[in-house]
């Protein structure tokens, strides 16, 4: 599903125009980030949490060139699921039929 696809399908449901569900949902995509930002993780009660990880120094490989390269400690974004929303994706895929 394409972002496209997820707003027809809102406004469709809703009754929203379709320009205010982009809107809400690109306001949506911005305040995440912002808040990941400034450091501080977004809870969503009963869907997940996006939340900042801290990726540790390690040692990587130019491939090209052959020599081993350092790559110093960063932060990525990330989702962690929430335990109710993982359970029902678990239920609804183990009903689904194999392709």
């Amino acid at each position: 599903m394409r972002k496209a696809d997820l707003i027809a399908i809102i406004s469709e449901k809703t009754g929203i125009p379709k320009v205010d569900v982009l809107v809400t949902l690109e306001t949506f995509f911005d305040e995440v980030k912002a808040s990941l930002e400034k450091g501080e993780n977004v809870y969503i009660r009963g869907f997940g949490s996006f939340v900042i990880k801290k990726r540790a120094k390690k040692v990587g490989r130019n491939i090209k060139k052959g020599k081993s390269i350092i790559i110093p400690e960063h932060y990525i974004p990330a989702f962690k699921p929430a335990k109710v929303f993982m359970q029902a994706v678990r239920k609804k895929v183990k009903s689904l039929p194999n392709e």
